[in-house]
């Protein structure tokens, strides 16, 4: 949803700013419309003591011939563990942020400008480009499953940033007061190019989807939110820094940073995120409950009444 708003975005480069905002309203009214046919939440009516409605939602959203008594045995289950996922969370958020997009994206307008390339309709294509890159991972992330895409996405994330410092080591970078001199512009270019696929197609999607996955049901609202708030002060801090770091050190420090981050990302996914491909959120919820297994057993003794 997030590229293909910012794809949105660049409509003005042919519309009035007026029908700008009358075509970003459309996607806005559409989604109210159709959120007249979906039914009630299962847990929300399971929480209310309606059963009976809880199965006729369950049925509505799996089919008729779903046997629920599994899924709202599942939805009855006791107390969630909290802070295990709300960390995997937490750290997933950081570390997206850590390898770089955001300031790739934030000066976009200086690449292109000291580029002398055409501004305006290049930002639109590096709009597509990221529209399309997410396009694939969400083709892709329930026949490949999570774990692969992100060990994918990192292991580029890697070779790009490796490459990257390399050259950077080797190429002399005179410091100035901004980080919009041609050598920058041409560094950050290429760092755009060699980044921007790798991690829409992994880190940048799947990390939202497997958050929201992870998440315990009772908590999702404040973990998301603290999530969200980890995420964008990373970004800020990230971006800040990152001006000082090529004024001081040249760009052979950030990428060294970057490259580090990306091997992070491969480590952190191989030791802390569950698989989370076709499992139901009481699942993955019991997979952190018992720390084994995301098989629910219907004699669970922490079964609460119905």
């Amino acid at each position: 949803i997030c590229p293909y708003f910012v794809l949105l975005s660049y409509i003005g480069l042919v519309l009035p700013w007026r029908w700008l905002a009358v075509v970003g309203e459309v996607p806005a009214l559409l989604m109210v419309m159709l959120l007249v046919f979906m039914p009630r939440s299962p847990r929300r009516l399971l929480s209310l003591g309606k059963k009976e409605q809880a199965e006729k939602a369950l049925r509505w959203l799996r089919g008729n011939n779903y046997d629920t008594h599994i899924e709202l045995h599942a939805i009855q289950l006791g107390t969630p563990v909290y802070y295990r996922p709300i960390i995997i969370s937490v750290v997933m958020r950081f570390l997206q942020q850590m390898t770089g997009i955001t300031p790739v994206l934030v000066y976009l307008e200086p690449i292109f400008a000291q580029s002398k390339v055409s501004l305006e309709y290049d930002a639109a294509l590096v709009g597509a480009v990221r529209l399309f890159s997410v396009a694939i991972a969400a083709f892709l992330m329930d026949k490949a499953g999570r774990k692969a895409l992100l060990y994918t996405s990192s292991m580029l994330m890697f070779l790009s940033t490796l490459t990257l410092t390399m050259n950077a080591n080797t190429t002399h970078c005179p410091p100035g007061p901004t980080p919009t001199n041609a050598t920058v512009i041409l560094s950050y270019t290429s760092l755009g190019k060699c980044l921007l696929i790798r991690y829409a197609m992994g880190w940048g999607p799947i990390t939202w989807l497997l958050m929201s996955e992870v998440l315990p049901l009772v908590a999702r609202g404040v973990a998301s939110g603290l999530c969200v708030t980890v995420s964008w002060l990373t970004a800020f801090g990230l971006t800040y820094a990152f001006t000082h770091l090529v004024d001081r050190y040249g760009l052979y420090v950030p990428y060294l940073c970057f490259m580090v981050v990306c091997v992070l990302c491969i480590l952190f996914n191989a030791l802390c995120i569950p698989e989370t491909r076709s499992r139901s959120l009481e699942e993955i919820e019991n997979y952190f409950r018992t720390g084994r297994t995301f098989t629910i057993n219907r004699s669970h003794s922490s079964v609460q009444p119905s």
